[in-house]
């Protein structure tokens, strides 16, 4: 019998957006060949109180910020983070986790983000060359959750995007259980993943991509099967 699960999509849905195209069918193509049937449920920010996210057996935090309710997403990701949950965040939601862990597990108070809050410490920042729809090599640190589910260390990516981690706090930000598992050539940070979470993986980089091209994207397999594990 085929397995079910539900999976929680947390994102204000834009039908322009390259990286909201490519969501469903690279779900579609990971449950494939994963054989699983994913009831996928697309949430927008304002309505999350509306849903129960123990309900879910995993949640993706999709590209897309500023989201409409920066409130309700700091809630599900610390949520997702404290619960064991398993995470996946690209671009907006990779930029957020970041934001979410500096403030409640390093206990940086005024961690922020440069595109919402100018008067924060901004651990997001702008980056020096924008990456809205470009592509680039990223490497993966060896034994990584996403080294793993690639099963390679190096990967070509594709971007949408304006803002990244402050290299100022790179460091600091590796200091507990984060751990920065993937960089671009120029040695910035382009991946997050946490040591004590069954399954907590953010990216810069849009993986779901690969999905426009008919192609599995790695992080969405690995994700699928730690939500049916």
């Amino acid at each position: 019998m085929t397995q079910s699960i539900r999976v929680a999509l947390i994102g204000d849905y834009r039908a322009n957006a390259v990286a909201h195209q490519a969501i469903p069918p690279a779900i579609q193509l990971a449950a494939q060949a994963l054989s699983l049937n994913v009831n996928a449920n697309w949430i927008a920010t304002p309505e999350l109180e509306q849903h129960n996210l123990a309900d879910y057996h995993a949640i993706w935090l999709v590209p897309g910020s500023p989201y409409l309710n920066d409130e309700g997403v700091f809630a599900a990701l610390r949520w997702g983070r404290e619960s064991g949950k398993p995470f996946l965040g690209s671009c907006g939601g990779f930029q957020y986790a970041i934001v979410e862990y500096a403030r409640n597990v390093l206990g940086w108070a005024d961690a922020s983000h440069a595109e919402t809050d100018p008067a924060g410490r901004w651990v997001i920042a702008p980056l020096a060359c924008s990456l809205v729809e470009q592509r680039g090599t990223v490497s993966f640190q060896p034994d990584s959750r996403i080294a793993r589910a690639y099963g390679a260390l190096q990967s070509d990516e594709g971007y949408h995007c304006n803002f990244g981690v402050n290299a100022e706090f790179s460091d600091a930000l590796a200091t507990q259980n984060l751990r920065v598992t993937s960089w671009d050539l120029e040695g910035d940070v382009r991946g997050i993943e946490l040591t004590d979470h069954p399954f907590f993986v953010a990216t810069l980089f849009q993986s779901e991509r690969a999905a426009l091209q008919n192609r599995l994207s790695p992080l969405v397999v690995a994700w699928l099967q730690a939500a049916a594990g």
